[in-house]
């Protein structure tokens, strides 16, 4: 066997071993979630849902603001799972995305139509 051969079959292997792993770090995105969406951290709470289903392909699906997700994508990075969607409402699109962080989701929404940018936290809800 040759130094290269060798090499793509352990690739092939690490792999394969690393798949799993990665399947189930986006998987733990899935459930069902609360969004503190308070424009600054003295503001009172304003929580909305948020329900996530990720695929094994990383596809997301669910809803957020009781609007369907649209085109959600989730991965996972250097150990961390992360996800991506839109979102629309009468003001226009809202481009959304997240990544766990321990026990709860911090992440990002852009608004469009209304030209804001907003960070917030969710906590999980349910598994």
């Amino acid at each position: 066997m040759t130094r290269s051969t060798y090499r793509l079959l352990l690739a092939v292997a690490l792999g394969a071993i690393a798949l799993p792993a990665f399947a189930q770090q986006k998987t733990d995105l899935s459930g069902e979630w609360t969004v503190d969406l308070r424009p600054t951290p003295q503001a009172p709470a304003y929580l909305k849902p948020m329900t996530l289903a990720v695929a094994a392909d990383g596809a997301l699906t669910g809803a957020f603001y009781e609007h369907p997700i649209d085109l959600g994508r989730a991965g996972a990075t250097n150990g961390r799972p992360c996800f991506a969607f839109r979102t629309q409402d009468a003001s226009g699109p809202y481009q959304t995305s997240g990544c766990l962080v321990g026990d709860h989701i911090e992440g990002q929404t852009w608004s469009e139509g209304r030209r804001f940018v907003l960070t917030w936290q969710a906590t999980r809800t349910r598994k």
